[in-house]
């Protein structure tokens, strides 16, 4: 019986480029910052969606939140090219990127029929229920390979109480 390791989220050239990139911090203040966005807005959505309070908020709520995820995507490309050397679809990423296509695609058609103002307000805030449940699904897509590279940390060989070895 064989133990098939997985494979690496980074090469060490990546990570080192990963580790040195303004880019990096950018995306690690930006997606949680994203995330609290969602939080409010979610509840924001749902309360309109449940009681018929706040809904022009809700739907404001929606299009800030749209406006913070256009941001983060650009930034993520940008990161993705400085680190995997493409704007995106990069091997370790392909799937959460391809999911991310359709979480921006349902955002956009939030703002397309927000825009219009030919849909109710009920039926946008629904479809933004739509575009949150898919970013949540890639939410969880990214947080899983963040969980998977601090699981591939290369280890530092130092040595410690009677020759022990320690690792970061």
């Amino acid at each position: 019986m064989s133990s098939a390791r997985p494979a690496l989220l980074y090469t060490p050239a990546q990570r080192a480029r990963r580790d040195a990139s303004r880019w990096t911090l950018v995306q690690g203040v930006l997606a949680p910052v994203q995330f609290f966005i969602f939080l409010g807005s979610l509840y924001l959505v749902i309360l309109s969606l449940q009681t018929g309070e706040h809904t022009d908020w809700a739907l404001a709520s929606v299009v800030l939140k749209t406006g913070v995820l256009y941001l983060i995507m650009v930034t993520g490309s940008i990161w993705e090219k400085v680190v995997f050397g493409k704007y995106l679809f990069a091997p370790a990423f392909f799937w959460e990127d391809v999911v991310s296509m359709g979480v921006l695609a349902l955002h956009t058609a939030y703002l397309w029929v927000w825009w219009q103002g030919e849909w109710t307000a009920r039926e946008q805030l629904w479809l933004a229920l739509a575009a949150y449940a898919s970013y949540g699904f890639n939410a969880g897509q990214y947080i899983r390979k963040l969980r998977m590279a601090r699981l591939q940390r290369p280890s530092s060989t130092t040595p410690g109480p009677a020759g022990a070895q320690a690792s970061l």
